[in-house]
């Protein structure tokens, strides 16, 4: 069976990181939503997104397809629905589509004519920029339970203080030494070649994937993951960096989402909670308003290759879109667009020339290119976000 993965009606909530993937490339616990349903159905998927993506990201029908919503994360049971479907067959979830067959991806289905199946089962959807770090405690734990089922962890160094030590998972190439890992409150996976130095104390949830570095004497809450090729120190609680980022220095990150190619400069603080203790608001891009979040606790929503330097501020509740070059003294305003060169005292545009030099030297750092497709999605979001930078 072909499997394509679609957006779905909430890719707009979740910009600005779908400004630059689709909806299941999008990272909470341990893997991105994509790799879970790989993982489960034993199968790759292709997928349905923005035409300017489709190039990175391409779409592979055939005569059957199964179409599955990428905001939602699976379970075995959901997985077992989905490898069941047959033609004029759909699973819905609380009036949400899930997933259903089609011959011809092209035509837009009417479903009054499927076979409608119900899912009954809890399931975890990603609608919103927050739900990214309020499910990832969850999501992490999920993850878990999937990756080490039958597994055995590697060794654990001597030099580790453990606690719940039947809840930790160390792949194979990882390095730990002089830590704290605390797994009472729910499990630590450390993925293969990562480290953790000296001094760091963690307490899970906790996911480190692939290829990525804790550094010294780093203080890392629950609910948090850090994805691959990611150097993360100072204080984290419940925040998920995507991957290929850093913030390699001394400083708090709380309530956030970071995506990849980003980097924090040292001694870098965001706010996430208000000094009144109201609820707090985000820019959203649906409404171009602030929205209620529903949330005490909510920090910063960083989009990829967005930077800051050194002592940046951010207040409760920021968002920061696409490339975007924060510095200088003060607290910059709560929605930064894409492309905005600047801080508190005001911003200007930050041309493409200069975007895709940056670009080309972070990426050559990690051994990938920045090729004519990245180039492309960055001109395209440079013009299709003009509208938000009245500087």
């Amino acid at each position: 069976m072909n499997y394509i993965l679609f957006d779905g009606s909430v890719r707009k909530a979740l910009l600005p990181f779908t400004y630059t993937r689709p909806v299941a490339d999008i990272r909470v616990g341990i893997l991105t939503i994509r790799e879970k349903w790989e993982k489960r159905l034993g199968s790759t998927t292709t997928t349905i997104t923005e035409e300017y993506l489709e190039e990175k990201f391409p779409m592979v029908e055939m005569e059957e397809n199964v179409m599955i919503n990428g905001s939602i994360l699976p379970t075995d049971e959901l997985v077992e629905k989905v490898k069941g479907l047959s033609n004029n067959q759909a699973i819905f979830y609380q009036d949400e589509l899930v997933a259903f067959f089609s011959t011809d991806t092209q035509e837009v289905a009417n479903f009054d004519d499927f076979e409608q199946i119900h899912f009954s089962d809890k399931l975890i959807q990603i609608k919103n920029t927050w739900d990214i770090f309020s499910m990832n405690a969850q999501a992490i734990q999920n993850d878990f339970d999937f990756l080490t089922e039958g597994r055995k962890s590697a060794d654990i160094p001597d030099t580790i203080q453990c606690v719940n030590k039947q809840d930790i998972f160390i792949e194979d190439g990882a390095k730990l030494t002089f830590a704290s890992l605390n797994a009472s409150n729910g499990p630590i996976y450390i993925g293969s070649n990562a480290e953790i130095m000296e001094g760091c104390v963690v307490r899970g949830p906790f996911a480190l994937c692939d290829n990525s570095t804790l550094k010294m004497s780093a203080k890392i809450y629950g609910g948090t993951t850090i994805g691959p090729h990611s150097k993360v120190g100072g204080e984290v609680n419940n925040s998920v960096v995507f991957g290929y980022s850093n913030k390699g220095h001394d400083g708090f990150l709380g309530n956030s989402v970071i995506g990849e190619w980003c980097n924090l400069g040292a001694d870098t603080n965001n706010s996430n909670l208000k000094n009144n203790y109201a609820e707090v608001k985000l820019w959203s891009y649906e409404t171009g308003r602030f929205a209620k979040t529903g949330l005490q606790f909510c920090g910063l929503m960083m989009g990829d290759h967005s930077k800051c330097g050194i002592n940046t501020m951010f207040n409760t509740g920021t968002v920061v879109g696409v490339s975007a070059n924060i510095f200088g003294t003060g607290f910059p305003r709560n929605f930064v667009p894409s492309y905005s060169w600047g801080g508190a005292s005001g911003f200007t545009t930050y041309q493409m020339n200069k975007v895709k030099e940056v670009a080309t030297a972070v990426m050559i750092r990690r051994g990938l290119e920045f090729d004519e497709k990245e180039a492309d999605i960055l001109e395209y979001i440079f013009e299709e976000t003009k509208q938000y930078r009245n500087f």
